[in-house]
């Protein structure tokens, strides 16, 4: 009798190798590295934990307290100068594209519906970009045209108007040197903390709550499209269920994903294919 012979299969691999991700083979890479840095076993679950914390201390403590603690410029700039300094540059290239991505999603809803609204122009090709007051208006976009759909009907137009699926050349300042190379995840967790002191207590509340709006835009997009594929990536998370006492990076990566999920499947709509690259090997 044969002797049986386990296999020892790579995880990573098996997430590379996934017939049913959409994504470009190279982002998947991208974010495999990502999660693969040491930060993301070691630090993140300490950051994780202390984020959530400082943060939930913060919030008790303005509503005592209800003033700008500090300003908005000055939180762009130490976010800035966070990402130069101690995030690696792969993760630095993912979040500037989360801010490209999301545009592209909300701009095809506008030029597929006969809504009000002109399209929103944030598209950030360089690390500076998320400056001035990005983070804020990347939230506002998704509030404007919910509030802007409520008056026009939703189906799907005659023709598709796929204009603006592309991902610009970003600049992650590759070449400057870093004290640390953090993943995004932990990245998220340490910068967390002065976007809660930065904003108001209801601001907080606006920017979190507008994750929740990740199964309405998914919800438009397959009723736009005529694509059930979209609804595929819904979790559930109803818009009308407000607390904010969640675990906001974790929230916010997943978001990430969903829209970069979403955004594929458009372009596949729209004719393109993401190329699936040959088989790569993990050590």
């Amino acid at each position: 009798m044969a002797e049986f012979v386990r296999s020892d299969p790579s995880m990573w691999e098996a997430v590379y190798a996934d017939p049913s991700v959409p994504l470009d083979r190279a982002l998947v890479r991208l974010i495999i590295d990502d999660q693969r840095r040491l930060s993301r076993r070691w630090l993140y679950p300490i950051a994780r934990l202390l984020s959530r914390v400082l943060v939930a201390l913060i919030s008790i403590v303005k509503r005592v307290l209800p003033f700008r603690w500090m300003t908005l410029h000055t939180m762009d700039v130490l976010c800035v100068w966070f990402l130069r300094r101690f995030v690696s540059p792969d993760a630095v290239e993912l979040l500037i594209r989360h801010f490209v991505v999301e545009t592209n999603l909300v701009n095809f809803i506008i030029r597929n519906t006969p809504v009000a609204m002109e399209p929103v122009t944030l598209r950030p090709e360089t690390l500076a970009g998320l400056g001035d007051q990005a983070v804020v208006e990347h939230d506002v976009n998704v509030y404007d045209v919910l509030i802007a759909l409520d008056t026009v009907p939703l189906t799907r137009p005659d023709t598709l108007d796929f204009t603006q699926l592309d991902i610009p050349p970003l600049d992650a300042e590759r070449q400057r040197r870093r004290l640390l190379r953090l993943d995004i995840q932990t990245a998220l967790c340490f910068m967390n903390i002065p976007f809660s002191m930065a904003l108001t207590v209801e601001e907080y509340r606006r920017a979190v709550h507008s994750i929740r709006f990740d199964d309405s835009f998914l919800e438009i997009l397959a009723i736009v499209c005529d694509d059930d594929t979209f609804r595929h990536w819904k979790v559930g998370a109803l818009s009308l269920w407000m607390d904010s006492n969640v675990d906001v990076p974790q929230m916010v990566y997943r978001h990430a994903l969903v829209c970069e999920y979403a955004h594929a499947r458009l372009v596949k709509l729209a004719g393109g294919a993401y190329p699936r690259h040959t088989a790569v090997e993990f050590d």
